[in-house]
């Protein structure tokens, strides 16, 4: 476990596990910079898990995205002043002027983001953006037609589970200590280590079930996961072009979904998938004063007040 940043006197702090060079290296070299600038501005710590949270000879031993649930139980007894964490996959990019995601959350419950609802665009026509794009500039063999289109029932009647209207990715959700801890531990050690699913024994159904099963859910807005996938096709469909490969347009289109954005995750195994360590971005002081002082001019009150006619100057 590595403490990037201790935690401040809110005892609030970002959590990702980064196990192995692969994950670990990137994440350091082209994500860190960014959750470095939030923390500072929010007194959040930063702990990194680069290591087994677990044994690999237990009989519960899971991969990496399950082994976050036990994040909580283990900072309990290593790092006790935590109080709050918000846990984000490494792929993840912040906006540095973003609002404090621990601002928003009840404490008794969980916090997520919904995939199916509240976006800024219509669900089912980036859907077939991503498939059509996908399909066109990528690979023929990509289906036009595939559980990309799944609907709730259907997912979860693939792990043999009820469901619900609603689902989120589970990259990014936020918990308290005290309510939360030992529950997602327990969570953790009733799924068998053979567990299958749609996702090659991922968690993302059964955590969906788990939370909202017991009404955990606190549904928080889209721009605390804000997912490239659906950005990209939506607003910067020339990527799936060879322009993809022009680093500079990739940086300042990454840059401008920021910023409207607070959390950007670039989840996926496709191309777009890439990008987040394909450019380093957030680097120009002139970019993040702009997004400091535009992040302030939001909290000031505007009159309306007519000041007459304003023109730009030759």
């Amino acid at each position: 476990m590595r403490v990037i940043r201790e935690p401040g006197k809110s005892g609030n702090v970002l959590a990702t596990i980064a196990i192995g060079e692969d994950y670990l290296k990137p994440f350091l070299e082209y994500a860190l910079h960014t959750w470095q600038m939030y923390a500072e501005r929010h007194d959040l710590g930063i702990i990194v898990f680069d290591e087994d949270l677990i044994p690999r000879d237990h009989p519960k031993w899971k991969k990496a995205t399950w082994q976050k649930y036990l994040i909580g139980s283990i900072l309990m007894v290593s790092v006790p002043t935590v109080r709050r964490v918000a846990y984000l996959d490494t792929d993840i990019l912040i906006n540095p002027a973003s609002p404090n995601v621990f601002g928003v959350v009840d404490d008794s419950r969980i916090g997520v983001v919904s995939k199916r609802h509240n976006l800024p665009y219509p669900r089912d026509v980036v859907l077939r953006r991503i498939a059509f794009l996908r399909n066109r500039h990528f690979s023929e063999r990509y289906p036009l037609d595939s559980n990309l289109f799944a609907s709730t029932r259907q997912l979860f009647a693939s792990i043999g589970l009820t469901s619900f209207e609603d689902d989120f990715c589970a990259g990014m959700f936020v918990f308290a200590q005290t309510a939360h801890a030992v529950m997602l531990k327990k969570f953790f050690y009733a799924v068998d280590a053979a567990v299958e699913s749609p996702t090659g024994g991922g968690d993302q159904l059964h955590f969906n079930h788990f939370v909202q099963s017991a009404t955990l859910q606190h549904w928080l807005p889209y721009e605390f996961q804000a997912l490239w996938t659906h950005e990209m096709a939506w607003k910067f469909p020339f990527l799936y072009t060879l322009d993809r490969k022009d680093d500079e347009l990739v940086r300042r289109c990454i840059e401008a979904s920021l910023s409207t954005n607070y959390f950007l995750h670039f989840a996926g195994s496709w191309y777009e998938s890439e990008m987040w360590s394909q450019v380093k971005v957030l680097t120009d002081p002139e970019v993040l004063d702009r997004w400091e002082r535009f992040a302030e001019y939001l909290e000031r009150p505007v009159t309306g007040k007519f000041v007459g006619p304003v023109k730009p100057t030759q």
